[in-house]
């Protein structure tokens, strides 16, 4: 790993929230990600399994974590088993934990090799009534590719019909979004890298450049400052690209007088940071880019007044298309015999910005969480409201993340440069 050791205070914390939220004599059981096949005989880069890693702090393949609270055994309460290493593995594929680093890292002292697992684990089940196993449970995520734990549990409930079986995931989206003060540094890290390499790009960028190399540009500055890579894979939209939402080409060249959509972020120690800037590719947007420019940061401004304890994403989303609405009016995209006429499931606005404004993030960009909980101190959410103009080749998006608290919301990025001025300034800068 690239990164640096993260406070095992982090992991030991977050079993405590889990244990104490698991019901009476049961066990919880936890696998690390596979390794993805590629093609040929390549793997993918190894990601690990996020719900694996809050509770862990393990980054290797063939690992399991085992939580057994009061188990009669005593000091089996936590268990976690990882791969023994031999010198095959460590002259092709390198290091791997040893059992003392295993312990340093997790914070957990009960940690044997993966072959010792089959004779352990079955006695721990047997000791116990239930079994909370783990799934990939993100609404939108559907995928035909079995995971190590959809594999795991098929073989459990097989191989122990008797017990009675929990899903893992109904605590974790109650905790997950709710980030301790370990994870808001480490996703203030994520946002420090990708701020340094937004600066770097800015004064990159001019007529000619092509998108992939501002790509480049941006995975340089990220893996010279330990990010372990892109938090999701990086929007470099130039022009009337800028309209299509997934727009991942990223191979145009950028023309003077366009404008420049940037969306990407710096992923560290598995925690993701979420930004997105418009910079104008001849270093000064034109009236009207301005006009749209500052138009989108004032319903950002806005939006991000009402990221507070107690409401909801379905009445936030509802208020931000009431102030996107009245700048739409005001730029005379749509008028107020469109709004009229609109039809209430399909509102006028929505020609012109389609998607949410905000969405939770933490170990992944869009991070676990009930949808329709009410936000709470400790979520972090993006903000990222956005006027897709495909007809003036013209889309600007802004996004900053913000923690909840209390106390009002915290732009984790208010010192990263927004001001259309300021970007201005910045891009000419010699």
């Amino acid at each position: 790993m690239k990164y640096k050791p993260l406070n095992p205070e982090l992991f030991k914390l977050n079993r405590a929230r889990f244990t104490s939220k698991m019901l009476r004599s049961s066990i919880a059981i936890f696998h690390s990600n596979d390794q993805m096949p590629r093609n040929g005989d390549l793997f993918f880069p190894f990601r690990q399994n996020s719900d694996f890693f809050y509770l862990s702090g393990i980054d290797q393949e063939e690992s399991v974590l085992v939580l057994f609270p009061k188990c009669p055994k005593e000091g089996f309460e936590e268990v976690l088993f990882v791969k023994e290493t031999s010198e095959h593995i460590a002259i092709w594929e390198g290091h791997k934990y040893t059992k003392e680093e295993a312990r340093e890292i997790s914070g957990i002292d009960k940690v044997f090799w993966l072959s010792e697992m089959d004779s352990i684990l079955h006695e721990m089940i047997l000791l116990a009534k239930r079994i909370y196993v783990n799934g990939n449970e993100n609404d939108r995520f559907v995928s035909e590719v079995m995971t190590r734990d959809q594999r795991k549990t098929l073989e459990l409930q097989k191989k122990y019909p008797g017990h009675k079986y929990h899903r893992s995931q109904t605590i974790m989206k109650k905790l997950a979004p709710i980030k301790s003060s370990y994870e808001v540094e480490v996703i203030k890290e994520a946002i420090n890298i990708t701020h340094k390499a937004l600066l770097k790009v800015m004064k990159f960028v001019k007529p000619g450049v092509m998108e992939y190399e501002i790509e480049a540009e941006i995975i340089g500055e990220f893996i010279r400052n330990r990010a372990n890579d892109h938090a999701y894979y990086p929007i470099i939209a130039s022009g009337g690209s800028a309209c299509v939402l997934h727009y991942v080409e990223n191979n145009k060249e950028c023309k003077a007088g366009d404008v420049i959509l940037m969306d990407f972020g710096a992923e560290y120690a598995n925690y993701a940071s979420d930004l997105t800037r418009c910079i104008p590719v001849s270093g000064k947007f034109t009236k009207r880019q301005k006009d749209v420019y500052n138009a989108v940061l004032r319903v950002m401004n806005e939006a991000k007044q009402m990221l507070v304890p107690g409401n909801t994403l379905t009445e936030y989303h509802k208020e931000v298309g009431k102030i996107m609405e009245s700048e739409l009016l005001g730029l005379k995209l749509i008028s107020k015999a469109d709004i009229k006429n609109q039809n209430p499931d399909k509102p006028a606005y929505k020609k012109y910005f389609m998607h949410g404004t905000s969405h939770h993030m933490g170990l992944d960009v869009h991070d676990l969480a009930n949808r329709y909980d009410p936000f709470m101190e400790g979520n972090v959410f993006t903000c990222e409201p956005g006027i897709y103009i495909p007809e003036e080749n013209l889309g600007i998006r802004l996004e900053n993340d913000l923690l909840i608290t209390d106390h009002g919301p915290v732009d984790l990025m208010a010192d990263i440069p927004i001001l259309a001025d300021e970007i201005e300034d910045i891009m000419n800068q010699k």
